[in-house]
């Protein structure tokens, strides 16, 4: 997708790559609303999948449970930063919340942290593009291109 920001130019979005634990879910619970969002954006043509340590074990039934969502092992900062790579990162939007996404965070075009109830890391914020109270605000961002050519525009 397509978004054309004043004063910064055009950004162009293919790949949304998510965190799991903290930002899909808050104490293991999917975040009331993510599923309608992820296939908004999913029907708007981004490509969706989540890195994950899978601290909960839940992975698969989460995946599963949000349309069969794409999901990849990722034991450390590192990992997810090399999987990133495999996507042209140059056109990948992230969101995540823990120190396990710096790393990721750094590699991506565009990068969004949310501070839901599991908090947010202060390295991973401050390596950030955009901060929102919750994932379902981080998921409008993308949905409404008004409201992230108002946050990012100069």
């Amino acid at each position: 997708m397509q978004y054309d920001i004043p004063g910064a130019g055009t950004l162009e979005l293919k790949t949304l790559i998510l965190d799991l634990n903290g930002t899909l879910t808050v104490r293991g619970e999917i975040v009331s609303g993510v599923k309608e969002r992820l296939i908004t954006l999913k029907n708007l043509g981004y490509r969706i999948l989540f890195f994950t340590g899978n601290t909960r074990g839940n992975a698969d039934e989460i995946a599963k449970s949000l349309g069969g969502i794409e999901w990849i092992q990722a034991s450390d900062g590192v990992g997810k930063r090399d999987h990133a790579l495999r996507f042209d990162p140059a056109t990948c939007v992230s969101i995540g919340n823990g120190l396990i996404d710096l790393e990721l965070m750094k590699t991506v075009k565009l990068r969004i942290v949310t501070l839901q109830a599991e908090g947010v890391h202060v390295q991973t914020l401050l390596n950030s593009d955009i901060v929102t109270p919750s994932i379902v605000d981080a998921l409008d961002l993308l949905i409404d291109p008004q409201i992230l050519v108002a946050t990012l525009r100069t």
